[in-house]
C-alpha cells in the first residue's frame, strides 16, 4: 500500500530543507536565531499558533513541567484563535504533506509535538 503524504512531520528549522517536507510551517512565535529567511525555506510562518509568552516563560523547557504543559497549550489551541489556526493547518495538510518547523532543541518535549498532534487529530489522520 501506498504512503500516505498527507501527513504532518515535526522538524527543527535548522535541518537542511528536504523535498519531502512539502509544505514548511515555521510554528515558533521567535524568530529562530541565527537563521537567514532565505536559509529557512518557509512557506509559512505562523506565529499565532505558537504558545502564549506567558506560557512558555513558564514552561521554561523543564521536562517536569511538559505533561502540564501539553495540557494548557491544548487548552489555548481550544480558544478561538487556536482553533482558527489549527484549522488553516488542517487545510494546508489537506494538499499534501505538511512539516511544522521549530527553533526548539529539545523537540519531542517542545510545542511542535503537541500541536501536531492536535492537527493530526482534528483531520482524523493516524498518529
Amino acid at each position: 500500500m501506498a504512503r500516505d503524504t498527507n501527513e504532518v512531520r515535526v522538524r527543527r528549522v535548522y535541518d537542511a530543507p528536504a523535498a519531502a517536507d512539502g509544505t514548511r510551517v515555521l510554528v515558533d512565535r521567535l524568530w529562530p536565531r541565527g537563521l537567514s529567511k532565505a536559509a529557512a525555506e518557509l512557506d509559512e510562518w505562523d506565529k499565532d499558533v505558537a504558545p502564549s509568552d506567558e506560557l512558555r516563560r513558564w514552561y521554561g523547557h523543564d521536562p517536569d513541567k511538559f505533561d502540564e504543559f501539553a495540557e494548557r497549550y491544548r487548552a489555548e489551541l481550544a480558544e478561538e484563535g487556536g482553533e482558527r489556526a489549527v484549522r488553516e493547518l488542517c487545510e494546508r495538510a489537506g494538499s499534501g504533506r505538511l512539516t511544522l518547523l521549530t527553533a526548539t532543541k529539545d523537540v519531542e518535549r517542545g510545542h511542535v509535538v503537541v500541536l501536531a498532534e492536535v492537527v493530526r487529530k482534528a483531520r482524523g489522520a493516524r498518529t
